[in-house]
């Protein structure tokens, strides 16, 4: 696996990461690559999230904390300094394989290190029964990519209050809360987190490739595309109808329909589920004129949608869909 090195060292926004992956995946031809970043203090949501549901963007603005869209699903995380991010590229286009293969070169990693770590649910590392990392993954033509977070360090009381009420008691309990969910690789390690980094480097890759100045120029202009306030913000349409369903293994998912005469005029899903298809192409489009009732959906709906959203049964859609306990 090649790592991929910058030219120089600046600071640079979390969007042009993402850019920096998307270039690598289209212009980079090495079957698997790697790098890692870190960034100012930053909260980046999924694809499908609206960001007033998971941001607090009066306490994010208050304390210069910025805010950015990525492409892939999941859940909110919340970056800075003292933590760093993974970014791992590859040929294979196979979402399982792909996700187990990388979970278990981290887990590996760092049991190398004498850390106790173990592989949990869909895209989680776990130090005993306390998350030090989690993984989003998105495909493009021929590539895949897996993204994902090393909690080594981090300002507790931002990452709560960037994504909960701002109020100090709630982000107190708050942080309470999350400390006894999440491990912080300090205290397992007797490294810093550049030695850390350092570390990671050695042991997953086995040469490395810097970019030219073009490949920059590269970055910086599909980063336009990460900056626009349509991608952050998105488009919402108010909806007549909202339902909302967690589903084990799938995630949170909050479906909008608009409905006329028990009709679906309109539809979109959002959530924290990890997207494996064409959504909109594959799911949403064919249930457009459709009656929302069991025998219809079954029919508009392909056979297995798991290929769509990681997961997802039929069955389990058409129930959040007819709002079914």
């Amino acid at each position: 696996m090649k790592y991929i090195a910058l030219p120089e060292k600046r600071v640079r926004r979390l969007s042009f990461y993402l850019a920096m992956e998307e270039y690598v995946a289209r212009h980079i031809m090495e079957p698997d690559c790697f790098f890692m970043w870190q960034v100012e203090p930053s909260v980046i949501f999924g694809r499908n999230q609206l960001i007033e549901n998971e941001v607090n963007l009066d306490y994010c603005r208050e304390n210069l904390i910025q805010t950015f869209r990525r492409k892939s699903g999941g859940g909110c995380v919340y970056a800075d300094w003292k933590n760093v991010m993974f970014s791992y590229i590859t040929d294979e286009d196979n979402v399982n394989f792909t996700f187990n293969r990388y979970i278990n070169m981290v887990v590996l990693t760092l049991i190398k290190l004498g850390v106790d770590a173990r592989a949990s649910g869909r895209n989680d590392v776990m130090i005993g029964d306390r998350k030090v990392s989690g993984s989003a993954f998105y495909r493009l033509p021929g590539r895949s990519i897996v993204h994902s977070t090393m909690l080594y360090d981090t300002d507790m009381r931002n990452m709560v209050g960037a994504i909960t009420p701002s109020n100090d008691k709630l982000v107190s309990k708050g942080v309470s809360s999350v400390r006894q969910r999440i491990a912080l690789l300090k205290d397992y390690v007797d490294i810093s987190l550049a030695d850390f980094m350092a570390f990671v480097k050695e042991n997953l890759c086995d040469g490395e490739i810097v970019l030219t100045e073009n490949d920059i120029k590269g970055i910086e202009e599909i980063e336009q595309e990460y900056l626009a306030p349509s991608f952050i913000y998105g488009k919402n349409p108010s909806y007549t109808v909202i339902r909302k369903k967690r589903i084990d293994g799938v995630g949170e998912l909050e479906v909008r329909m608009e409905v006329k005469n028990n009709c679906v005029k309109d539809i979109n899903l959002m959530g924290d589920y990890f997207l494996t298809g064409a959504l909109d192409d594959q799911l949403l489009l064919p249930l457009h004129g459709v009656q929302l009732e069991r025998e219809a959906l079954e029919a508009a709906l392909p056979d297995d949608i798991s290929t769509i959203i990681m997961n997802l049964k039929k069955d389990d859609f058409i129930g959040l869909l007819l709002d079914e306990a």
